[in-house]
């Protein structure tokens, strides 16, 4: 099964559609498929659940999707500095399910690994259990999360093989490995793509069981600049 996608656009042909829930790796502006993330976007894919750590900022990262109203709704912990990503949510624009950090890392990870539901004492007393099972655990209380799934997945790495294992750089392996377990259809894109048998398979973060398609990031240095002069 070849598993290598000539470019973004080609990676996310025929995979994508209004509706749809995506995961988007990445922590701020670190790890975050650029590439992708500009390929979902002149997709025209509308009415999108996005599950991300955050939307990135005005402008940049999932901050193109909530300014050309791509997206209906997020799952994600923090708003951050995205202007208009507050100012959609306070409008009521932009649907919102707050969830902790570490709660949304174990969402996904438990949707990766086929658990449809997990307790957790975070969020106990708080609005984030509002609605949510209560169940009482060695006399303390604990709310239930349900996982996420989400129908794709996209994920930045730095390398791959030919079959889809991959190797992450420094903090990009943050939410990365759980959003790409965690989709339908997995769509990864990376630096660098090697010949099977070339990664230690002790150096693995992600088996390519988890990964379906494959796109190369032909210029990362030069979306870097690009996104330093657009912050300055």
């Amino acid at each position: 099964m070849n598993k290598i996608y000539p470019d973004a656009k080609a990676a996310l042909a025929g995979i994508v559609a209004d509706g749809q829930t995506i995961a988007v790796g990445g922590f701020g502006l670190c790890g975050i498929p650029e590439a992708l993330i500009a390929a979902l976007r002149d997709s025209g894919a509308t009415g999108l659940t996005a599950i991300s750590n955050n939307a990135g900022v005005d402008g940049f990262g999932l901050g193109q999707l909530l300014e050309t109203r791509q997206i209906k709704k997020m799952i994600s912990s923090y708003v951050g500095e995205n202007k208009e990503f507050a100012r959609q949510f306070l409008a009521g624009e932009l649907e919102l399910e707050f969830t902790p950090q570490g709660t949304l890392a174990e969402k996904l990870r438990a949707g990766g690994a086929g658990i449809p539901a997990f307790f957790t004492k975070t969020g106990v007393g708080t609005i984030v259990a509002d609605g949510k099972e209560i169940r009482e655990f060695d006399g303390e209380q604990y709310v239930m999360e349900r996982s996420l799934v989400a129908d794709v997945s996209l994920v930045k790495a730095w390398k791959a093989d030919k079959s889809g294992n991959l190797v992450f750089r420094k903090t990009s392996r943050n939410f990365n490995p759980n959003v790409a377990a965690a989709g339908k259809v997995c769509v990864v894109e990376v630096e660098e793509i090697v010949e099977v048998g070339a990664i230690d398979p002790d150096a693995v973060h992600l088996p390519g069981i988890y990964v379906h398609r494959i796109v190369l990031n032909a210029n990362p240095e030069k979306r870097i600049e690009q996104r330093t002069v657009r912050a300055n």
